[in-house]
């Protein structure tokens, strides 16, 4: 009988989870990156362009309670322009980048269609499945149909 540390120690030696690891602590150092991407370059440019970085002194009371709608407003502004970068920096370039290397031949067809009633077939079928047209028939009246080789 296995102990149960013999046991944890398996589960946290798994590929899976130490990738999981890594994943969140490449993650969080990415996010700081583009954190201070928009804090400290995006953000200002956009005080330089429209004048006002800061809307947290926005706010408005009811009854002796602060609403901060400014903060809200900051939070919102600051998700947009994150998702932006995040989108426009990362994954539209890994998209071009896995459609370039993706390029295949496309693969040879396994089915045609049958020139009787148009069902997808297999390339090396005598008679179709569906409407049980004899194809070697119909290679020999259309000979000049190249989809029957038969």
């Amino acid at each position: 009988m296995r102990g149960i540390a013999q046991e944890f120690k398996e589960f946290v030696m798994r590929g899976n989870v130490i990738d999981l690891a890594i994943a969140v602590v490449i993650g969080a150092a990415f996010g700081a990156v583009v954190t201070a991407l928009v804090k400290d370059l995006i953000t200002p440019l956009i005080a330089a362009i429209g004048g006002q970085p800061d809307f947290s002194t926005i706010h408005f009371t009811v009854n002796k309670s602060k609403f901060l709608i400014g903060d809200f407003i900051n939070a919102i502004i600051t998700f947009l322009i994150i998702a932006a970068v995040v989108f426009f920096f990362v994954v539209k370039p890994m998209n071009l980048l896995m459609e370039r290397m993706r390029r295949q031949p496309p693969a040879d067809p396994t089915t045609m269609k049958c020139p009787a009633c148009l069902s997808d077939i297999p390339i090396g079928a005598t008679r179709c499945a569906f409407c049980t047209t004899e194809l070697r028939a119909l290679a020999a009246i259309y000979p000049q149909s190249a989809a029957i080789t038969v």
